[in-house]
């Protein structure tokens, strides 16, 4: 039967190769740096060879594969955000192979059931309701003097047109449901087998916020991204319920795709009456 428990052994030295992995997606998405972040993720795997090698750490080295595997792939293509109909469909097929390369090479080849999509249902308890008002509520409020004030919005282009329109919003919730696949369901799955809940969490949010860095949240983004990451993973631990987080994260997103059409088109209605 393939293995899904979370590995017992590895000891605080398993920590230097899935952290060197981690700073890679810094250097390869927030920096830019290539000639840093590919040597930076092939140290990583040698150092969970090394360590598994010497029972520093027991399995690390095909799960810290996976998730290189993953880094590699979406590092292919630059990650500004263009919906040009060719970068569209690139995209798509780059992340969608970023999520299914790691989840084959996990449960086919090294045998590891720990990449799963547990939906879960819409079975929430009442404070997963209030929850998930209170996020949407301060996200409505943050978002636009976020995206405003800084001007990040122009990371992102200008759409006037229904199809510019139409491949925005549903670039952006893809995006979106794609970052709950890969970083939590993927990245921060294969973590949680060696390291404790906090430093596995830790480690998923340094490259998913490089990620969301490339993608446009600059500027402050990080105050925002940041902690948004980290509770999106402590959520989806405490639940188990992927439903709940991708629905969380899509309506955030839903925010995101009004704030930037406002944005290029300020003389437009919009849902936003405290911004001008």
């Amino acid at each position: 039967m393939a293995n899904q428990t979370r590995t017992q052994a590895t000891t605080p030295w398993g920590l230097v190769p899935a952290a060197t992995v981690a700073l890679a997606a810094v250097f390869l998405f927030a920096l830019l740096n290539e000639s840093v972040g590919y040597p930076l993720l092939l140290v990583g795997v040698v150092g969970a060879a090394v360590t598994d090698a010497r029972r520093l750490s027991d399995g690390l080295l095909p799960d810290l594969l996976c998730i290189a595997a993953g880094l590699g792939i979406i590092s292919l293509i630059p990650l500004k955000a263009d919906i040009s109909w060719p970068m569209f469909v690139t995209f798509g097929v780059v992340l969608a192979s970023a999520v299914a390369v790691p989840w084959w090479l996990s449960r086919r080849v090294f045998g590891v059931d720990a990449v799963r999509y547990p939906w879960g249902g819409w079975r929430w308890s009442r404070a997963q309701w209030i929850y998930l008002v209170a996020v949407i509520g301060a996200a409505y409020f943050i978002l636009p003097f976020y995206f405003l004030s800084s001007g990040v919005y122009q990371n992102w282009p200008a759409i006037h047109t229904p199809s510019e329109i139409g491949r925005l919003l549903v670039g952006v919730n893809a995006v979106g449901l794609w970052d709950e696949l890969f970083f939590i369901c993927t990245v921060f799955a294969l973590l949680r087998r060696h390291f404790a809940t906090w430093q596995a969490n830790v480690l998923q949010a340094t490259i998913f916020v490089s990620f969301l860095w490339e993608l446009g949240y600059q500027a402050w983004g990080p105050a925002l991204t940041v902690p948004f990451a980290l509770i999106q993973g402590a959520i989806f631990q405490l639940t188990k319920n992927l439903t709940y987080v991708v629905v969380l994260h899509l309506l955030f997103d839903v925010i995101v795709f009004l704030v930037i059409l406002h944005a290029h088109n300020p003389t437009w209605p919009h849902p936003f009456p405290l911004v001008g």
